[in-house]
């Protein structure tokens, strides 16, 4: 086999990783020699490949897309890794490799493993995949005060760390409904500010308002009851500037509620960046239903609550790694549809995060008792998160969180029927749309 050359081009930006604790060659280098615990060890966000020989490995957290396609030459394999399906098009094109693409043979380097691939030619061997975040079930106590305690104390600790890499003079804006999940990730901000001695002028809460939504009186309920009112900033949006179109390319993706959330927000970052050319960093509460577990489970004929409490991080994972269901080419849970953050933020020049989605919170998360504190009882679980972060908010920041119920993101900023009348809510015609693209 050594006649073959194998080619690895990354096409990810290095620049755009966010590791606190090591740079990215001492990153790469765990990675690629590692065990599972020395991956685990990298905190931050990032998206890296590391190469010796004809073995590549990758790996991701859970907050932004690793994709790469695996390209046959004469001369040998050619492995192309990227954040977006259409940069793996765009270099096939490039090279004139583009007549083996079709975007089903993309593949996603699912969060929290680690992916060897061995380039030795055709046939090149499926990949290897090794997990390096393992958290353990059931660490906690069913007291909900310690729960809450341990959570948002987790949450506020990596708020602390990304406020520390953020330019002292550049201003915060927080991605905000004025739910549980954004308005604990405002108040985290908001304390540790303080706690920092920053100048809370920086900070600001953006709420999207596309014409009679319930979020724009939600959050401003939630800040004026805690004399907070003066950060609420409101974005309006237009219903007629939604393009369907635009948001499936901007996310790659077709799922009609990552479509409905995506549009959205794109919606929200067109807005602040109208408003201020020059704005960079946002902070938003994404994840946080996926980590207590509180997602309307009949609206999804494949799940029962014992599916969800006892099948490890399914929300934001899917079914797993090596499972009939997991998709090869958009890795599952959250760690597909993260891009619904991630891409329309990228798309308007934004760099955005979800304490949420760090494996320290997530940890916390998955130590949570829930068949303990719920004995499968749908209402209890959907009854839990408001009180964990409630009260985890009080424990750590000392404000009494207000806790409405809960409501999707893009259920919000525009009634449900007006926005179902805007958005096709049939995944095979999104999915049309989307081939469309390349086909």
């Amino acid at each position: 086999m050594d006649h073959y050359i194998e080619r690895v081009v990354d096409l990810t930006e290095a620049a755009s990783n966010r590791i606190y604790n090591m740079d990215i060659e001492a990153a790469r280098e765990r990675i690629l020699h590692g065990n599972a615990q020395d991956v685990r060890e990298i905190e931050g966000s990032f998206a890296l490949l590391a190469r010796e020989g004809k073995t590549v490995r990758m790996a991701r957290s859970l907050d932004r897309p690793m994709r790469y396609f695996l390209a046959k030459r004469k001369e040998g394999p050619a492995l192309i890794v990227a954040d977006r399906i259409d940069t793996l098009y765009n270099w096939l094109q490039t090279e004139g490799l583009d007549d083996q693409f079709h975007p089903s043979y993309t593949r996603m380097v699912p969060a929290h493993h680690v992916v060897e691939i061995h380039l030795i030619g055709c046939p090149d061997p499926d990949p290897i995949y090794t997990r390096f975040f393992t958290p353990q079930h059931n660490a906690l106590s069913t007291d909900l005060d310690e729960i809450g305690s341990a959570y948002i104390g987790a949450l506020t600790q990596e708020v602390t760390k990304w406020l520390q890499q953020v330019p002292e003079r550049e201003p915060i804006g927080v991605c905000f409904s004025g739910g549980i999940d954004s308005g604990a990730v405002f108040l985290a901000t908001y304390h540790a500010m303080q706690k920092l001695g920053m100048n809370l002028g920086r900070l600001k809460a953006f709420t999207l308002n596309c014409g009679d939504g319930p979020d724009i009186e939600q959050a401003r309920a939630f800040l004026e009851k805690l004399g907070l009112g003066l950060f609420l900033e409101e974005i309006e949006g237009s219903p007629d500037s939604f393009d369907v179109a635009e948001t499936i390319r901007i996310v790659e993706d077709y799922k009609p509620l990552d479509i409905e959330c995506a549009t959205m927000g794109l919606a929200l970052y067109r807005g602040i960046r109208a408003r201020y050319p020059e704005w960079h960093y946002t902070i938003d509460g994404d994840g946080g239903d996926e980590n207590l577990k509180d997602y309307p489970i009949e609206e999804n004929p494949e799940l029962t609550i014992r599916s969800v409490i006892n099948n490890q991080m399914l929300y934001q994972e899917g079914w797993g790694v090596g499972k009939i269901k997991h998709s090869l080419t958009y890795s599952g849970g959250l760690s597909r549809s993260y891009c619904r953050t991630y891409a329309t933020a990228r798309h308007f020049g934004f760099e955005t995060f979800s304490p949420f989605t760090c494996p320290d919170v997530i940890e916390v998360a998955e130590g949570i008792p829930f068949l303990e504190l719920t004995h499968y009882d749908v209402e209890r679980l959907y009854a839990l998160k408001g009180e964990i972060v409630s009260r985890g908010v009080k424990a750590v920041t000392g404000l009494q969180m207000p806790a409405f119920p809960k409501r999707r993101f893009q259920h919000g900023a525009l009634p449900v029927e007006e926005l179902r009348q805007r958005v096709p809510s049939r995944e095979a015609e999104l999915r049309r749309r989307f081939l469309s693209l390349y086909i």
